[in-house]
């Protein structure tokens, strides 16, 4: 299963990674999802990649079909790369391993500088490796909680941002 997801947010690209290198704006993304327990487990910008690797627990509201082969509760270990472009935008990749679960979640993303705004692509791939429903399971995961999660964060990075950017230009 794949999907994509594209917002652009009315902030520059400098601001949009401010937001992505600070560890309690993750935090404060996951939880507001419905995520629990979520830690980072890095964070940091070494040689002009921005490595952040994260876990969670997420609950899940399976439908009837995945319950015999699923679990309702995961622990997802997410690890985000991004790298700069020559032309100022960046590019990275992410992988998400669900723990005990055959479920690989994985993509690419990039952040587009457009005239102070910046625009977030994003291109997700479902993986459920689970003889004759897994890609059942993977359409159901992509058309529902993947998509939920997807334009949660977008969602919540747009706030953020425009949040961030008011106390900047009034502080």
């Amino acid at each position: 299963m794949n999907l994509k997801g594209s917002h652009t947010y009315k902030a520059p690209v400098d601001a949009v990674l401010a937001m992505l290198r600070d560890p309690d704006t993750t935090v404060a993304k996951y939880e507001s999802l419905n995520h629990h327990d979520v830690k980072i487990l890095e964070c940091k910008e070494s040689r002009g990649v921005l490595r952040i690797r994260s876990s969670r627990v997420v609950d899940v509201d399976l439908p009837g079909f995945a319950k015999r082969v699923l679990k309702p509760t995961n622990t997802m270990l997410q690890t985000d790369e991004w790298r700069m472009r020559a032309d100022g935008s960046w590019e990275g990749t992410f992988d998400v391993a669900v723990q005990g679960a055959p479920i690989h979640i994985f993509g690419t993303m990039t952040l587009k500088p457009e005239g102070g705004k910046t625009t977030h692509d994003v291109a997700v791939s479902v993986n459920v490796k689970v003889p004759i429903i897994g890609g059942r399971i993977a359409d159901w995961a992509g058309k529902n909680d993947v998509r939920r999660s997807l334009d949660g964060e977008f969602a919540f990075n747009a706030r953020w941002l425009a949040r961030h950017q008011t106390r900047a230009a009034t502080g």
